[in-house]
């Protein structure tokens, strides 16, 4: 908790399906996961979200025709009786926004598909805290971002340790890991080979 950890290794290395297997995407073949200690068991992605684990992806699993407050909470929409609470909706959308960038706040009423990408990735970051993640793995985060966009969402993982969250960062841009991460974890041909602060 409240650590950055970067998991790096060349392509076929195993660094995807690590993370996968960690949200309930694959099942492992051998070994253990725990959290908080406690040895856990996936067998879907919900059962990992449950257990507080979100991934982002590289393909954000956003819809673009949808306002910002309705992709945060798509399939969780607060009621009020039968109707969605849109009020309620918008303005916890608007705190979870205001955390995360507060110098650069994104309108939840906002479409999602006027929006470039690098805020595009704060709405998916937004809906994993909307789950109540404990546990967060970017995958590439950095892939379609520019040199300025990169120090914001870093500004943004530094939000999310303060707030006691763990992060796995999967790169190849070993020049941002060594500024982000506080361990590192070396794989290769699907075996770990160092973990090192």
């Amino acid at each position: 908790a409240g650590e950055v950890h970067a998991i790096v290794g060349e392509n076929g290395a195993g660094k995807s399906t690590l993370m996968k297997i960690l949200s309930g995407a694959y099942r492992p073949s051998e070994g253990d996961i725990l959290i908080d200690g406690e040895p856990v068991g996936f067998h879907h992605p919900v059962d990992g979200q449950r257990a507080g684990v979100a991934i982002i992806y590289q393909e954000f699993n956003l819809l673009p025709e949808r306002t910002v407050a309705e992709n945060i909470f798509l399939g969780r929409e607060p009621r009020r009786g039968l109707l969605i609470d849109r009020h309620a909706m918008d303005e916890r959308s608007a705190t979870l926004l205001s955390e995360l960038a507060p110098d650069d706040p994104i309108s939840p009423g906002e479409r999602v598909g006027n929006l470039p990408v690098a805020r595009q990735q704060t709405v998916e970051i937004a809906k994993a805290l909307s789950l109540d993640s404990r546990i967060m793995v970017m995958d590439e985060p950095t892939a379609a971002l520019a040199a300025n966009e990169v120090q914001r969402l870093f500004a943004q993982i530094r939000r999310l340790k303060e707030r006691g969250l763990a992060v796995f960062y999967i790169s190849h841009r070993l020049e941002e890991v060594f500024e982000i991460a506080d361990r590192i974890t070396v794989l290769k041909d699907g075996r770990r080979v160092k973990t090192v602060r």
